[in-house]
């Protein structure tokens, strides 16, 4: 696999990461209450971070041959 595939393919890892912590942030908010709002929004939280660390690392490798 080249190297600009694996890039590929590790920032649609991160925006997946983007899309679940979308969701979860949503129910986090609207339909969850209790215990399970805190450890949603946390769990969202950490994936959006995370998701921003390696769209970070993948445009600042610079480009591939």
């Amino acid at each position: 696999m080249t190297p600009g595939l694996q890039k590929m393919w590790i920032s649609f890892i991160a925006m997946g990461f983007m899309i679940i912590s979308l969701f979860s942030i949503y129910f986090s908010r609207y339909k969850l209450k209790g215990f399970f709002k805190i450890v949603t929004a946390v769990i969202a939280y950490i994936l959006m971070v995370l998701a921003g660390l390696i769209i970070l690392f993948v445009v600042l490798s610079g480009p591939t041959n």
